[in-house]
């Protein structure tokens, strides 16, 4: 039982009638999209506003289905070669090495072979933020 005294059969049973009507119509519940947005301390002073990131804090049933739909859209994505091999930052299991060490050996044959090889590198991290 839940805080409320809710069988998760039975609040599973809800949430998936709620999410499959709310698939079917493209409508989304109101108090899902509400969200608490709160100040996570970054680095350097913290008198500092721009020390902060803001993140939001929403109901957890639309974290839920945002992960619901995110891994659709994914698998989607993996089947239809939406994503190239060598985009895995990202992706489960993918890692800065999964992607350096096949960078490394398509360079270093690029240059054995007397080519010239160009580099850009894009770090986003700073972008986004987790809790």
């Amino acid at each position: 039982m839940d805080l409320e005294g809710i069988h998760p059969r039975v609040l599973a049973k809800k949430l998936s009638i709620i999410y499959q009507k709310s698939c079917l119509t493209g409508e989304v519940s109101v108090d899902w999209k509400l969200a608490n947005v709160t100040p996570i301390y970054k680095k350097d002073w913290k008198e500092d506003r721009r020390s902060y990131n803001p993140v939001r804090l929403t109901l957890v049933p639309g974290e839920v289905m945002e992960q619901i739909i995110l891994c659709a859209i994914m698998q989607h994505r993996q089947e239809n070669q939406g994503i190239r091999p060598s985009q895995h930052g990202f992706m489960k299991g993918g890692s800065c090495w999964t992607n350096l060490i096949p960078l490394y050996d398509i360079m270093t044959r690029l240059v054995d072979e007397g080519k010239a090889v160009d580099v850009v590198y894009l770090d986003f991290s700073k972008v986004f933020d987790t809790i």
